[in-house]
C-alpha cells in the first residue's frame, strides 16, 4: 500500500511537468560512484518515459585533475577556475568529451534510453568568447583558455529533444577563430536551461543542499527566494563553493527557469524524490 501512496503523490508532479525541459546537471558521485551512476542514469530514462524532456549537462574537474596527474601535468586554479593552456584543454576534452560523456550515454543506452554525446563545439553548440585577464590581489592574472558562454544553439538541442533523444552536453565552447574554450560546468548548465526554457534546473552534488549550519545535516533549508541570496551570503550561510552554484541558479530563473533545485546526489532516487513529492530532499531556489 505504502508503494501506491508514493503514485498517488507523483501523479499531480507527472502531470505538471509533462512535455516539460529538465535541465540535469550531473556532478559528483553521480559521475564516479558505480551504483550512483545506474540508479541516476535510470531515473533520467523514467522522467523520459513519464513525458519529461530530460537535458544533461555534466561536469568532471576531479576526473580531468587525475587524469593530468597521471600525465604529469600539474593543475593549477585561481578562485575556482582552472588554469587552462593548450595542452591541458586537449586533456579536458579528452575526458569530458571523449570519456565522461560516452560513459553518461551509456549508462542511459543501459536502461533504454536513446541519448547523444555533444560537446559544446559539436554543430557550434555553445558560442563563447576567453575569459579576459583580471586582477586578482593586485596581480593581473590571465586563465588562458576559460570561456564565458555568448549563446547557445537552441535549434540542435530542440531537434534531438523533439525527437525524443537525451542530449549529453560536455560543457567546452568554441570562439568565433574555432579556439576551445574550458567552460564552467554549473554556469553551462544554467545557460543551456535558460536558454531552452527549462521548467526546473537540477544540479547533482555531494551536499545536501544549503545547511542552515555545515555540522548539522537536519539544517537543511528547502526553499530560498532569489531576494533572499544576498542576505543569506552576507550571513555567511551561503558559502564556498556553494555561492557559484546559487548565483548560477539565480541568473537561470532571471532567465526564465521555473525553479532550480540542489541535491545530494548520493541518495538513491534523488532525482525522482525532489520532482515527485511535496516536501523534496533538497534546497530550492525559486523567485
Amino acid at each position: 500500500m505504502k508503494d501506491i501512496d508514493v503514485l498517488i503523490e507523483a501523479l499531480p508532479y507527472i502531470k505538471k511537468f509533462h512535455d516539460k525541459k529538465i535541465l540535469i546537471k550531473y556532478g559528483g558521485h553521480a559521475m564516479v560512484d558505480e551504483k550512483a551512476k545506474s540508479f541516476t542514469a535510470r531515473d533520467t530514462v523514467l522522467l523520459k518515459y513519464v513525458g519529461m524532456k530530460p537535458i544533461i549537462v555534466h561536469g568532471g574537474g576531479p576526473e580531468i585533475s587525475r587524469s593530468m596527474d597521471k600525465l604529469g601535468k600539474e593543475s593549477k586554479f585561481i578562485k575556482g577556475l582552472r588554469v587552462t593552456d593548450q595542452e591541458t584543454m586537449e586533456i579536458i576534452e579528452m575526458v569530458l568529451a571523449g570519456k565522461i560523456s560516452s560513459e553518461i550515454v551509456s549508462e542511459l543506452i543501459t536502461h533504454d534510453g536513446d541519448a547523444i554525446s555533444l560537446s559544446g563545439i559539436d554543430s557550434s553548440l555553445i558560442y563563447a568568447h576567453k575569459k579576459p585577464a583580471s586582477q586578482v590581489d593586485e596581480e593581473i592574472v590571465d586563465l588562458g583558455l576559460v570561456g564565458e558562454i555568448d549563446k547557445i544553439n537552441v535549434e540542435l538541442l530542440n531537434l534531438l529533444i523533439d525527437h525524443d533523444v537525451i542530449p549529453v552536453i560536455s560543457p567546452i565552447g568554441i570562439a568565433e577563430d574555432g579556439t576551445r574554450l574550458n567552460l564552467n560546468a554549473d554556469t553551462a548548465a544554467g545557460e543551456v536551461a535558460g536558454y531552452i526554457g527549462a521548467e526546473k534546473l537540477i544540479i547533482l552534488t555531494d551536499v545536501p543542499g544549503v545547511l542552515k549550519d555545515p555540522s548539522d545535516l537536519d539544517s537543511l533549508i528547502q526553499k530560498i527566494k532569489i531576494s533572499e541570496v544576498p542576505d543569506l551570503i552576507e550571513q555567511g550561510i551561503i558559502t564556498g563553493g556553494m555561492i557559484p552554484k546559487i548565483e548560477t541558479c539565480v541568473n537561470a530563473i532571471e532567465s526564465g527557469v521555473k525553479s532550480c533545485h540542489i541535491i545530494d546526489g548520493r541518495k538513491k532516487h534523488a532525482l525522482l524524490l525532489e520532482i515527485f513529492t511535496t516536501d523534496g530532499i533538497g534546497t530550492m531556489i525559486y523567485k
